[in-house]
């Protein structure tokens, strides 16, 4: 009787340990799949708009020239951000009348003006959303 009661035990405990594993293992074959992975280069390049170079005022006696990378969530969002190619650049103009070469200056000033753009264009978006604005190429003089 004894033999017995164990070896029921026993199964039931190894039957319990094998379903958690299998749970276990489930659960994170799951989690991994619903994690969103992160884009490739050719998928970033494909969402991207550049903005030709702009050439304007700066608040004082100085002028900038510029150019731009903006990163959109999806290739419909580029799509829509390079109709909105005027809007773009008005907004730029705008925002660069309002600052001084001193507004460039380090890493701050740059991540500041990028952010202010990305700020400013996501309310015109309708497919998507601007995820990243760059600065390629800038020149004050």
């Amino acid at each position: 009787m004894k033999n017995k009661a164990l070896t029921i035990a026993l199964i039931i405990v190894v039957t319990l340990t094998l379903v958690g594993i299998i749970g276990l293992i489930l659960t994170l074959q799951l989690k991994g799949d619903s994690v969103e992975k992160e884009p490739t280069i050719d998928e970033i390049l494909e969402a991207s708009v550049d903005v030709p170079e702009i050439m304007t005022n700066l608040s004082g006696r100085q002028f900038i020239k510029i150019s731009l990378k903006i990163q959109t969530t999806d290739k419909k969002a580029a799509e829509e951000l390079t109709k909105r190619d005027f809007q773009v650049q008005n907004i730029v103009i705008q925002e660069l009348s309002e600052m001084t070469s001193k507004d460039f200056e380090g890493k701050a000033g740059k991540q500041a003006f990028e952010d202010s753009i990305k700020s400013q264009l996501n309310p015109l978006m309708q497919e998507g959303e601007i995820e990243k604005v760059y600065i390629v190429s800038y020149i004050i003089q």
